[in-house]
């Protein structure tokens, strides 16, 4: 039976049609002389409209043919914009090009004279949408005037398909961890300075991909180098089974002809970028033999990673050092969140070196563990000294007590027993306490995000590491016996530091500025005799950080300095910490006859920090025309505890004053032209952002939001860490009163902290990067958030990337990003 439209149905067609054709007469992909010619589409016309709609193709083609050939255009971009996209695209590559240090490592020559060091370097594989990763090689000769050559191997060595690579204690051996993409074993490879060693295949039903994350992570050698540890995904449970029959008693594993899996029962995973990971879990491999055993008698309520190997002691079975995370109802997001309670936990393990050992080992069920730190709420990054008699940690106790996701740290130690005895009363000294507020050009607190795999010095008890110092990363020397800490790292320039490796008892580091690229430098300590701690860092010629002849020159046009920002209001701070001065850091041009366009960049957390080192994106932003005002905000890391403590419960107003603050500051000093400020930031950087655009209307003419929090109300059920929305919202009470059924009242309060309370006076245009994957902040918060722009009138553009998760940092979707985002601030600061 034939229905008859309703009125609106034909009215919507016309309208569509006609919005179409508008489209089509003012692109020069096509003759306007085909609708000048043609009469125009009415619902009045006697001409029915499905002769148009029925035809249409055919009268394209036929203009189309009259027209010549036809240049095809992607969506979005007209002529004008082609050419800028184009222009800038060249200009991104150049940049995208500059490679990175991953990690670095020190093996002592065989003749003794001399180092040999190994680069661990990646770069962005834009066609394959990867990361390269290769191994570059150099040679340290010391010569007589205190001066260090480094002899380069002439070319990189590329590392396909290498999850993890992992040289020995003597240095003698290399691990490296291939992991599957699939079903596959995970293979692992012993190589000496020659050859390959040994090759095992692990299959999936032993344990699933190693932990190559950062976090979880961890691979030791013990000190014979016969056994290594390491942390692997649980193999995966059995699942029910069905066939033509119907239900198969007996869960199965693997696949099997004529019948299929079901799903079982669902299981809790650790969030964001763990997608597919429930449970990691102790491993020991004897390189001997090639078995693979699991620990056993560890918690399933555990989930372990960063493993150590403890000293070995003659006659007795050794100990491995684990960090332990529990989870009992549910296990929030942990990536970036050091608020998640954890302790150093020890259990024994056989030396199984025969093979009846190896047996007693697979029949014995439970091996007893031990929490070393039951007294603390937090322990992690385990590090035994030199000489085995103390364990140094890490902890975020700030961090889990507060509830706030990172925190200032705090460095401890355990002596640990010379006779293998351990007890869980341990006790447990505190090296570095938290910092609430330091004075004025003193150690703000340590903010740390990892340790080297040797970080000591000769005498045993010095550790070096980076760490966060207000807007700039900095290298420390800490005795972990006396407390005593030295920023050793120079402190006159503004550049950020990390440190690499050691050489004995010097340092390999880089080092860079928003408008440096890292350049690589070696530290020495002047005069060990007289017990001074000078340090005199030399300049090394790298080709690792080689950028092109057009990169250097725009960089050179640049200049960068860091800002101190007075808080506007400190009759609001309830503490000292919280009136003391935040910082930006601002880049602009060496000529500036008219102070440039600005772009406001806005870092996420909120609880971290923009360094004042080298990015890549930022740096082509700024080589566009663009001036840069990196505000880290009071909230930020580096800055003592009690300005960070400062933001929660004032998310969307403290946050926000004090971006205005940063950007009347400038303005004030006649560095920027009011009139052409944009705004961008990601995560809670996104938050500001449209916080900023709702709140401030007329001061922003364009905005980039990449995977922004709109709107804490809906957020706070679909994301990972429900619980950063209570505690950023309410404050420390947040931790108390958070749960998986949020009240109403809990939704008003959160709805009244979000951007969308402001949408209605948004007016600058803004562009929507998202990534479709994310479990951090769900892409429907920013798509309903930029569909209400439109539906409000502002000019709104989305790039959706649908296999990237909250980073969007995959190199085909990063690049594209900032492309667009120059593009996009391009076009509105004309």
């Amino acid at each position: 039976m034939s229905r008859t439209l309703p009125l609106a149905s034909f009215t919507s067609i016309s309208n569509k049609i006609s919005s179409w054709s508008g489209t089509l007469a003012a692109s020069p992909r096509f003759s306007p002389l085909f609708f000048s010619s043609q009469p125009r589409l009415s619902l009045f016309s006697s001409t029915p409209i499905s002769h148009y709609v029925k035809n249409l193709p055919a009268i394209l083609a036929m203009d189309s043919s009259k027209a010549g050939t036809v240049k095809e255009l992607p969506v979005g971009l007209d002529e004008a914009t082609e050419e800028e996209y184009a222009s800038q695209c060249k200009l991104l590559q150049e940049f995208t090009n500059i490679s990175s240090i991953d990690k670095a490592w020190v093996f002592k020559s065989e003749s003794g004279i001399g180092s040999q060091v190994m680069f661990s370097i990646s770069q962005p594989n834009l066609l394959a949408n990867k990361r390269r990763k290769f191994m570059l090689s150099t040679s340290i000769l010391k010569e007589s005037n205190n001066n260090v050559n480094f002899q380069w191997a002439p070319f990189p060595v590329e590392m396909t398909g290498v999850s993890i690579n992992i040289p020995s204690p003597s240095g003698s051996k290399l691990l490296v961890i291939r992991n599957p993409e699939n079903e596959s074993p995970t293979q692992f490879e012993i190589w000496s300075s020659s050859r390959l060693e040994k090759e095992f295949w692990i299959p999936q039903s032993t344990h699933g991909s190693v932990y190559a994350d950062g976090w979880f992570e961890g691979i030791s050698w013990n000190s014979d180098e016969s056994l290594i540890a390491y942390v692997a995904e649980e193999p995966s449970p059995c699942k029910p089974s069905f066939d033509c029959q119907g239900y198969k008693q007996g869960a199965a594993k693997d696949k099997e002809c004529m019948s299929w899996k079901g799903q079982g029962d669902w299981e809790e995973e650790w969030g964001e970028c763990y997608a597919g990971k429930r449970q990691p879990a102790l491993f020991v491999i004897n390189l001997n033999s090639g078995k693979v055993h699991a620990v056993k008698g560890i918690a399933k309520s555990l989930s372990v990673g960063q493993v150590v190997w403890a000293p070995p002691v003659e006659g007795i079975d050794q100990y491995l050092v684990f960090v332990g995370w529990s989870a009992n109802l549910r296990k929030l997001g942990i990536k970036y969140c050091y608020n998640r309670p954890c302790a150093l936990y020890a259990v024994k393990v056989p030396l199984y070196k025969s093979e009846a050992a190896e047996s007693d080992l697979k029949s014995m069920e439970e091996l007893t563990v031990v929490n070393l730190t039951q007294s603390i709420s937090s322990a992690f990054f385990p590090q035994f000294s030199p000489d085995g008699k103390f364990l140094v940690f890490l902890s975020a106790k700030a961090s889990v007590d507060s509830g706030a996701h990172s925190a200032t740290d705090s460095l401890h130690r355990i002596n640990w027993p010379t006779d293998g005895k351990l007890c869980s009363s341990t006790k447990i000294i505190d090296v570095i306490p938290v910092v609430n507020c330091a004075k004025d050009g003193q150690f703000p607190g340590l903010y740390c995000s990892s340790f080297l795999s040797k970080p000591w010095l000769s005498d045993g008890c010095t550790m070096i590491l980076s760490s966060y110092w207000r807007s700039c990363q900095v290298i420390l020397s800490v005795n972990v016996l006396s407390g005593e800490v030295l920023r050793i790292s120079t402190a006159d320039s503004g550049f950020s530091w990390n440190v690499l490796t050691l050489d004995g008892d010097n340092i390999i580091a880089v080092c860079s500025s928003p408008i440096d690229v890292p350049q690589i430098k070696y530290g020495c300590l002047m005069d060990k005799a007289t017990n001074t701690t000078a340090w005199h860092w030399l300049n090394v010629s790298s080709p690792i950080f080689k950028c092109s002849e057009k990169v250097t020159s725009l960089l050179s046009h640049l200049q960068f300095g860091i800002m101190q920002i007075p808080v506007k209001d400190v009759s609001d701070c309830l503490t000292k910490g919280a009136a003391r001065s935040f910082e930006a850091i601002f880049v602009s041009s060496k000529v500036n006859n008219a102070p440039d366009p600005l772009i406001v960049v806005l870092h996420g957390g909120p609880h971290s920090v923009s360094l004042s080192s080298f990015s890549k994106s930022l740096a082509f932003l700024s080589s566009l025309g663009f001036s840069l005002l990196i505000v880290n905000y009071r909230g930020s890391l580096g800055f003592g505890e009690e300005a960070l403590q400062s933001l929660p419960g004032k998310i969307g107003s403290q946050d926000v004053n004090d971006v205005l603050t940063a950007i009347d500051h400038v303005i004030e000093k006649g560095l920027v032209n009011p009139s052409k400020i944009t705004v961008l930031g990601g995560s809670h950087g996104g938050f500001l952002t449209t916080h900023l655009i709702g709140q401030a209307p007329d001061k922003f003419v364009a905005a980039a939001a990449r995977n922004p929090v709109c709107n804490l109300s809906s957020m706070v059920a679909t994301t990972d860490i429900p619980d950063w929305c209570y505690v950023e919202s309410y404050g420390r009470k947040g931790k108390t009163i958070f749960t998986e059924a949020p009240s109403a009242e809990h939704l008003t309060h959160f709805y009244s902290k979000s951007p969308i309370l402001h949408i209605s006076k948004v007016k600058a245009p803004t562009i929507f990067l998202l990534g479709a994957q994310d479990l951090r902040v769900p892409v429907s918060g920013g798509l309903q958030y930029a569909r209400a722009l439109k539906e409000r009138g502002v000019e709104t553009k989305i790039i959706l990337f649908p296999n990237d998760i909250h980073a969007i940092e995959r190199p085909q979707s990063d690049f594209e990003s900032f492309l667009n985002i120059g593009v996009w601030f391009k076009k509105y600061c004309k």
